[in-house]
């Protein structure tokens, strides 16, 4: 049977992700301090902990592809145009505001994905909450189990 205590304690597993706003990865500090002092205590917090922590490594991890990908089409389309041979300092410099390449829409695309992944994550998030909150397991979808 479970308890306020272990919702609770669950719950905030999962709200602790939202430290990383004030604190340089607090969205991983927060979940393993709570996760690590309260396992032995239940499975539920156990679970709900487990998760919580697989469910940050896999979006970090997906951010980093996507960063991976996107970065090169910004450098590409921001150098794009510029002669490095015959570049005789900044007289002859100017910014030529003509047709985007698609480059520039391929890198767009990609981050309008991240802002849209960052949104559900949020939501991910505070369902997960909920659900603890209401004494279920949740399962974060597109999560990577790298904590059994």
């Amino acid at each position: 049977m479970l308890d306020n205590h272990q919702k609770n304690i669950a719950t905030f597993i999962h709200l602790s992700t939202f430290s990383r706003f004030l604190i340089p990865f607090g969205n991983f500090l927060g979940p393993i301090i709570l996760w690590v002092t309260n396992k032995e205590k239940s499975s539920f917090v156990d679970a709900h902990g487990k998760q919580a922590i697989n469910f940050q490594i896999s979006i970090f991890l997906y951010a980093v592809i996507l960063g991976t990908i996107s970065i090169p089409f910004f450098v590409f389309n921001m150098f794009n145009g510029l002669d490095f041979i015959d570049f005789n300092g900044f007289h002859d410099f100017h910014i030529n505001i003509g047709k985007p390449s698609p480059l520039l829409y391929i890198g767009g695309g990609l981050g309008a994905i991240a802002v849209i992944g960052f949104i559900l994550e949020l939501v991910f998030i505070i369902k997960a909450s909920l659900k603890a909150r209401d004494g279920e397991i949740y399962q974060y979808p597109l999560t990577i189990n790298f904590l059994k």
